[in-house]
């Protein structure tokens, strides 16, 4: 089977997205409740509530002498106001004494203020006279040193948006509210295949026109780290009944099919042409209108996505994390951190007609960030390696120049 112009019949990386977007959009209909303890890196299935306030009592946020604030109105180093102590907050407990005017208690960090109490007198500020009098050298407002029922969060509200991704900051959020069992999206199950005669397994010596397995473990990384579960099923070579089995396991055991090799015009051919034999509606798209990874090609066979990515190490990751991740990982469904902003320090021309991601590594010049383009062709894996972000060059721009702000794309978590 023969695409001849369809080959050359390439769509934009938006287009993409756009065309396998009603197939993605059932793995984000699935869920599942998780211990607490395990879920991190999660994403979050539907808006979570505040069960309560949080605190759900005023506490102290220094040491010092619970108040009422008006007792040390016009209070000074020279002329310090009067209160006396009446005992101490205990952590963990509530205090059981009523305050009067002119009257205090000692508070830990952390302590529940007494009910009559509205401030705080940090100890730095308090001249201990004996007998449980104490001088009050600074006057304080009304909320002075201290958190308020509901300051964190109200009740109702919501703390964690459909699609967050839970890092160790929401763990600790979801305790506070007491929620050990968390709704989160079901993993999507991932399977990466490597394909070409020439790929042999690392653990092999490669023969002259052979090259050992860079994409199986580069994808895989990549699938792990997207919070995806990922499994790698080794090469198969571009033999039409053996790629046929291999692609049928793997469909059957995965909601996703990650294809990288085939280089050649025929192999890409293939793999178009098993995606049709398998399934409908068969091959959606026949290349993308982006460098690296314009052989990009992609399918759907029933309820499974299929996506072949290029050979070149450089090219196949650049098209997973622009669009196999993106689909997947609920990114296009949430607010995103903007992308940081620095100058760039060479200029990078881009051919028209194709949008670009410029591999660069973020280093400092007299204080300032730039970002410098790593040089090299998509088939060297070390140019990955040696960038830390991704610059992309919209479709239709010839380049941008020297000293231009440009937004940086991490690639980096650790």
């Amino acid at each position: 089977m023969g695409w001849g112009k369809e080959l050359f019949s390439v769509i934009t990386l938006a287009e993409a997205l756009e065309v396998l977007e009603p197939y993605v959009q059932p793995l984000y209909e699935r869920k599942e409740e998780v211990s607490l303890s395990t879920s991190l890196g999660r994403v979050v299935a539907v808006d979570v509530p505040a069960r309560g306030p949080l605190p759900h009592f005023r506490k102290s946020t220094v040491d010092g002498l619970a108040v009422r604030a008006q007792d040390t109105f016009g209070a000074s180093e020279s002329l310090p106001a009067l209160v006396q102590v009446r005992g101490e907050v205990m952590m963990g407990r509530a205090p059981r004494e009523t305050l009067d005017l002119g009257q205090g208690l000692l508070i830990p960090t952390g302590g529940m203020l007494p009910a009559e109490a509205d401030a705080v007198v940090m100890l730095e500020h308090l001249e201990d006279f004996g007998e449980g009098l104490y001088g009050v050298t600074k006057a304080v407002a009304p909320g002075e040193n201290v958190i308020d029922i509901g300051e964190d969060l109200q009740a109702g509200e919501v703390i964690l948006p459909q699609y967050t991704v839970i890092r160790a900051q929401e763990m600790g959020l979801l305790a506070s509210q007491g929620i050990l069992s968390v709704p989160v999206l079901t993993r999507v199950r991932v399977g990466i295949l490597s394909t070409g005669d020439e790929i042999v397994s690392p653990e092999s010596e490669p023969l002259p026109a052979q090259a050992r397995d860079i994409n199986g473990y580069t994808l895989l990384g990549q699938a792990i780290e997207a919070g995806f579960e990922a499994h790698y099923y080794g090469i198969a070579a571009d033999e039409p009944a053996e790629l046929r089995s291999i692609l049928e396991h793997m469909l059957a055991e995965n909601d996703v099919v990650i294809l990288s090799g085939g280089s050649s015009v025929g192999a890409r051919d293939l793999t178009a042409q098993m995606m049709g034999e398998l399934g409908q509606p068969g091959l959606l798209f026949h290349g993308l209108a982006l460098r690296p990874g314009k052989p990009t090609i992609g399918g759907v066979v029933g309820d499974k996505i299929i996506i072949g990515l290029p050979g070149h190490p450089a090219s196949a990751m650049v098209v997973f994390d622009t669009l196999v991740r993106p689909l997947l990982d609920g990114s296009r469904r949430r607010s995103e951190f903007p992308w940081p902003e620095v100058k760039l320090s060479q200029n990078v021309y881009s051919g028209t007609g194709r949008e670009e991601f410029v591999r660069v590594r973020l280093e400092q010049e007299d204080g300032n960030w730039l970002a410098e383009p790593v040089r090299g062709k998509s088939g060297l894996i070390r140019t990955m390696v040696l960038a830390n972000g991704l610059v992309h060059i919209p479709l239709n721009v010839e380049g941008i120049q020297a000293g231009e702000k440009v937004k940086v794309r991490p690639l980096r978590r650790y």
